[in-house]
């Protein structure tokens, strides 16, 4: 469908309706006091997350990359391409025995190299090769591009207004002292 006045750049009309909008009608009659826009809000963040995390997983699975290897890759990536395995150990919330298990397999696999650190004879830094990197970009690269294309139906304004009334909420779920906060 090409984009016309009442439609956005993605062809959706400001009317047409989504899985969420079902699911709140089924539940409004069982539960009346059910708030129709909170439950459509926090129902469509959860599929969201949940398509973005199959998107990746599929991504994961394309650069044949398992979910440690990406994370242990992004962290570095995360770093500037360099770090020591204590850095890492410390960014990843492992023990340092689990970070060097991580760094043996992508060493074997060519993804990332251990050279001696110039400052301190005793200790080595990790690096992403170019091969490691190749492969950290194009995993992300895809996460990326569907992140723009769903994001893309919204304006730059709303986009930072999304983004801005995220922020608020997530503010508050990092204050409640009973659960951890999540740090991505």
């Amino acid at each position: 469908m090409e984009p016309t006045e009442a439609t956005d750049p993605a062809g959706v009309t400001p009317a047409a309706r989504d899985w969420t909008d079902g699911h709140v009608e089924r539940w409004q009659p069982v539960l009346p006091g059910l708030d129709p826009v909170v439950e459509g809000a926090v129902t469509r963040m959860k599929k969201l997350s949940v398509h973005l995390r199959r998107v990746r997983e599929q991504s994961l699975a394309d650069f044949d990359l398992e979910r440690h290897e990406f994370d242990t890759l992004h962290k570095l990536a995360g770093r500037g391409g360099s770090a020591a395995p204590s850095d890492l150990a410390q960014d990843l919330d492992l023990a340092p025995a689990s970070v060097t298990g991580r760094l043996d397999a992508l060493e074997k696999r060519g993804l990332v190299r251990r050279t001696p650190s110039t400052t301190d004879r005793r200790r080595v830094v990790v690096e992403l090769t170019p091969t490691g990197r190749e492969i950290w970009h194009g995993a992300m690269d895809v996460l990326g591009h569907e992140e723009y294309r769903l994001l893309g139906v919204l304006s730059p304004e709303e986009r930072a207004q999304l983004n801005d009334l995220l922020r608020r909420i997530m503010l508050v779920a990092e204050k409640n002292p009973t659960t951890r906060p999540w740090h991505g």
